[in-house]
């Protein structure tokens, strides 16, 4: 099922008009920074295949990207660097980046739909969801945003830091990432909180002194 206006409609029904969709890419990985976008749709905004950034194919991330930007009343795009992810720890950092994006508008959101996070820190009325980005369509919308924004940053990476192969995993902790990171030890595009960066860095500490 794809997500729909629903939340839109309920939030238009209490009087709000610039109803943004808030979301973020890249909480859980182990190196790059987290972005947020935010969208505002226009009325009865209709796009076929718009899901949850997750459930979409690169390729079709990228159709999306273009026909929403194209479409939108706004957007906005901000992100926290890794150094801001060590200093303020990743929920902060979201919420930092979500804030960025947010002032990134050209038009002020008179109401935000957020993905089961909330900005404490922003008087604008707001409502968090739960797995939003696959129940509403402006959420689904930052999703496609945050996650092209961010793949094309990880891509940035890949050609500053090739030995780490960011450019498939996008910084995430899989497999291949983990064995590179033991082999050549953490970069400056690394969380050295995360716990296997930190790993890693203790045993190249270790490996000098042998």
């Amino acid at each position: 099922m794809e997500p729909t206006d629903f939340f839109e409609i309920e939030a238009r029904r209490c009087g709000y008009q610039l109803i943004g969709g808030l979301d973020e890419a890249g909480r859980g990985p182990l190196a790059g920074p987290v972005v947020a976008a935010i969208v505002i749709l226009p009325r009865r905004f209709a796009l076929p295949g718009l899901n949850d950034s997750k459930q979409v194919t690169e390729a079709g991330r990228e159709r999306l990207y273009h026909a929403i930007v194209q479409q939108a009343v706004a957007t906005g795009v901000g992100l926290a660097t890794e150094r801001e992810i060590e200093t303020l720890n990743i929920l902060q950092a979201t919420r930092q980046a979500m804030c960025r994006a947010v002032g990134a508008l050209t038009v002020s959101p008179d109401f935000l739909l957020l993905d089961a996070v909330s900005l404490p820190s922003l008087s604008v009325p707001q409502r968090p969801i739960i797995k939003g980005d696959g129940f509403s369509v402006s959420i689904a919308a930052a999703s496609i945003l945050a996650k092209v924004i961010r793949d094309r940053l990880m891509r940035e990476y890949h050609r500053r830091y090739p030995e780490y192969n960011f450019g498939a995993h996008k910084g995430y902790g899989t497999p291949e990432h983990l064995r590179l990171l033991m082999r050549y030890g953490p970069c400056t595009a690394h969380r050295q909180t995360f716990r296997p960066v930190a790993a890693a860095e203790e045993l190249d500490q270790w490996e000098m002194f042998e």
